[in-house]
């Protein structure tokens, strides 16, 4: 009896020891160093499809940009009258990249920076319809996701376009211990297709990656550790295992005797 529960006794240490998470699997920045020469603060934003846009036109003349910026209302379907207060109205960039924008009509507008968006717009507007125009576009529905082994998983609207991988994850509330740093997925959809980015949070070479300033709608996702998913099946299974356990244990105390 006494060689049976040395036997549970260190399968038990075994088992403690291999779910043991190391320092050098958790550890942010670790390994490599920053190649200052590759790292860039430059970021642009390109439009795609699914953007909803707030375009504000302004002027010196107000007459002239009235037609530009028009109210996005509601109607009471009784009375007919105008229901709350009324909001700027925005635009929706179809699958082909345009918008239908106020008199101009059909603008393509996806796969532009906002830069190039702008620029396209006054020249449609100055000086036929407006001279000089000052013209602001934002992104209202700007939002990334993380999902996976974090703390805190979702979706989260960012007001001013700019987010890096680590401020998302700090959003998120970080990686849970169990995350896996070293694999981190990016999704990111180009042309119409996804495309799948692997980031070690370990090294410093995050600095330089295409995925360290985020776009729209780009998807994080954290794996968990393998330790944990095992752990995971475990916790499923706890009755079986400890019953089978149970039987292996009598079986050993019997054959020892």
């Amino acid at each position: 009896m006494q060689k049976a529960k040395k036997i549970v006794l260190l399968l038990f240490i075994g088992s403690f020891l291999a779910s043991c998470v190391s320092k050098k699997n958790i550890t942010y920045f670790q390994y490599d160093t920053i190649q200052q020469e590759n790292v860039s603060n430059s970021y642009k934003t390109i439009l795609k499809s699914d953007d909803l846009l707030q375009i504000t036109i302004s002027a010196v003349d107000l007459e002239t940009v009235k037609p530009f910026n028009l109210p996005a209302v509601n109607f009471a379907t009784t009375t007919n009258n105008i229901v709350g207060t009324p909001q700027q109205q925005a635009y929706l960039i179809d699958n082909e990249g345009f918008i239908d924008f106020p008199v101009i009509g059909k603008i393509k507008v996806g796969g532009l920076t906002r830069k190039q968006a702008i620029e396209l717009l006054r020249n449609k507007l100055d000086p036929d319809y407006i001279k000089n125009p000052t013209i602001n576009i934002r992104i209202a529905n700007y939002t990334i996701t993380v999902l996976g082994d974090v703390r805190n998983p979702g979706t989260y609207t960012i007001p001013n376009e700019r987010i890096t991988i680590l401020e998302a994850i700090g959003l998120a509330g970080d990686l849970n211990i169990t995350g896996k740093r070293n694999t981190v997925k990016v999704f990111r959809e180009i042309d119409g297709k996804k495309i799948k980015y692997d980031v070690d949070l370990r090294s410093n070479n995050i600095f330089t990656s295409p995925v360290y300033y985020l776009q729209q709608n780009d998807l994080i996702y954290v794996d968990q550790n393998k330790s944990s998913s095992q752990d995971a099946a475990f916790n499923r299974n706890t009755g079986l295992f400890v019953s089978i356990g149970s039987i292996i244990v009598s079986l050993i105390a019997v054959l020892t005797r």
